[in-house]
C-alpha cells in the first residue's frame, strides 16, 4: 500500500510515541507534530479506514500489524539516513530534517543499497 508523505509521518509519530508510552492519544500526536486537532482527527480517520491503526474504547491509538510494518520501515529510513548524514559532516538538526524529507521519496532499491553500504563500511 502506497501512503502519502503525511500518512507516513503520522505512522512514524505513532510508532515513536508508542515506544515511549503504551497510551498514545490524538492530542499527543498533535502536540508532537504541531498539528491542529481537526487535522489530526482527519488523518487518523484515514489511517483507521486503511486499517493501519485502531482506536480502543478509551481513545488510545495503536498501530495494526500492517501499520507497524509501515511505521518501522519509515523509522528505520529516518534513523539510518540521519546517522549517515551526520557521519559525512552534516549537523544533527539539519541531518534529521533532511532525512525526514528524503525518507518518504527514496526507492526501496536505493535505501537497501545505502543500508548495505553502511553495514559494510560502518558509515
Amino acid at each position: 500500500m502506497a501512503l502519502q508523505e503525511s500518512g507516513e509521518m503520522y505512522l512514524e509519530t505513532i510508532y515513536v510515541l508508542s515506544k515511549e508510552s503504551n497510551a498514545v492519544r490524538a492530542i499527543d500526536i498533535g502536540e508532537y507534530m504541531g498539528f491542529s486537532k481537526p487535522s489530526v482527527s482527519r488523518a487518523l480517520g484515514l489511517l483507521r479506514d486503511a486499517e493501519l491503526i485502531s482506536k480502543d474504547a478509551d481513545g488510545f491509538i495503536k498501530l495494526t500489524p500492517q501499520g507497524e510494518k509501515h511505521a518501522k520501515r519509515i523509522y528505520e529510513r529516518h534513523t539510518l539516513l540521519t546517522k549517515l548524514l551526520i557521519n559525512i559532516g552534516v549537523d544533527e538538526k539539519t541531518a534529521s530534517e533532511d532525512a525526514c524529507r528524503v525518507e518518504h521519496y527514496i526507492s526501496d532499491k536505493t535505501f537497501d543499497a545505502i543500508k548495505a553500504h553502511v553495514k559494510k563500511y560502518g558509515k
